[in-house]
């Protein structure tokens, strides 16, 4: 089981007086957040047994007595392990392909948990209905540029007032630029490990308008600030299979786009300049 956060600070090389960065238990996993005004909300107490580490974090972000709509449910294991627990008042678990969408319900059905969590087949935000009352979102182990459209076609579905949870599998920018066009600002990020593999999550929800700069979108507004060793760590990687891609782009010298090239040869710069 995830152990509560340790009260010890990670020591930054800088730390602006709006960020807050804590270790989670002995795990490779930071919480960046920001400071009083728009708090992440603390990790309950979870059955790691249920849920993956990344799941788990994903939870934790769920305000207490939410309404949630989990979208691309798969097994449904997201809003029983929270019902269960007593999280969350009502889910809904959606599923766009029939095979996850007949486990979320065997999941649901076996746990009792029928007259709470409704299981529908729908595509993106169209699962929600509007007396679901959601206040909570979450859209998981997607790419980011499918989560975008996801959010971009059902932009029907949502009221505005609901929070956004977000864990895209690559493709964070695309997903943070369309939150700052639709008026979201980020409240937390995530960054864990696990395996080889990094992968963030995404917290957030509508509130004033907000300008992130274009590295801000690369790297995360809040990460770019924290800098984090977990962070840095995995920029220090990318660096290095940017560098070799550049290398491969150079000896074939033919048949790779100009505009891809300098595109790649810009995030190695930005990726220099923020580990410098």
């Amino acid at each position: 089981m995830l152990d509560e956060f340790d009260s010890s600070v990670v020591p930054l090389i800088r730390r602006p007086p709006l960020i807050e960065i804590h270790t989670i238990g002995r795990h490779n996993l930071f919480l960046i957040r920001l400071r009083p005004g728009y708090p992440c909300k603390k990790e309950p107490q979870l059955n790691q047994h249920t849920l993956s580490m990344r799941l788990e974090r994903v939870a934790a972000q769920v305000p207490a007595g939410a309404r949630l709509a989990d979208i691309g449910s798969d097994h449904g294991y997201l809003p029983v392990a929270l019902m269960r627990r007593g999280v969350i008042a009502a889910a809904v678990a959606g599923e766009v392909a029939l095979t996850p969408f007949l486990s979320a319900e065997r999941t649901v059905r076996e746990s009792d948990l029928d007259q709470h969590i409704s299981v529908r087949l729908a595509n993106g935000l169209a699962a929600i209905e509007p007396g679901d009352g959601i206040t909570a979102i979450s859209i998981c182990g997607m790419g980011g540029e499918t989560i975008r459209d996801i959010l971009e076609d059902g932009k029907a579905h949502l009221g505005g007032h609901e929070r956004l949870i977000l864990q895209p599998n690559g493709g964070e920018q695309p997903l943070r630029q369309w939150l700052m066009d639709n008026g979201y600002r980020i409240l937390c990020e995530e960054l864990l490990q696990e395996n080889r593999f990094y992968y963030e999550i995404i917290v957030a929800e509508r509130d004033a308008p907000v300008r992130y700069s274009a590295q801000e979108l690369y790297f995360g507004p809040l990460q770019m600030q924290a800098r984090s060793p977990l962070f840095l760590a995995k920029w220090q990687r990318l660096l290095q299979q940017k560098h070799k891609t550049l290398g491969s782009f150079a000896m074939a010298r033919k048949g790779v786009a100009e505009q891809k090239v300098q595109d790649l040869a810009r995030q190695a710069r930005w990726i220099t300049a923020l580990l410098g």
